[in-house]
């Protein structure tokens, strides 16, 4: 999966959001606020490109003190809502 092209990561007012550029944001239409740790997933995910759950919790898991499954579930559950969201392809 991958991110939705002409979303962007921004700092609006201290907190994290992802907004849309150009044409995407008229589709988008909405700000999505990320805490500190998603939006860290969304900057990594970014790099990727095309990226998977498992390569994303890895990361986390290296990145962070948590375990492998804490970092599993938790990318699991934001991607999830990236994915409801519709902010990934």
């Amino acid at each position: 999966m991958r991110q939705k092209k002409g979303l962007v990561l921004r700092d609006v007012c201290g907190e994290k959001v992802i907004i849309g550029e150009g044409l995407e944001a008229v589709d988008f239409g909405r700000l999505m606020c990320l805490n500190d740790t998603a939006a860290w997933l969304w900057e990594k995910a970014s790099e990727i490109g095309d990226f998977s759950v498992e390569e994303l919790a890895e990361a986390l898991f290296e990145e962070f003190e948590v375990t492998k499954e804490q970092a599993l579930q938790d990318v699991k559950d934001i991607v999830a809502k990236w994915e409801e969201t519709g902010i990934l392809e």
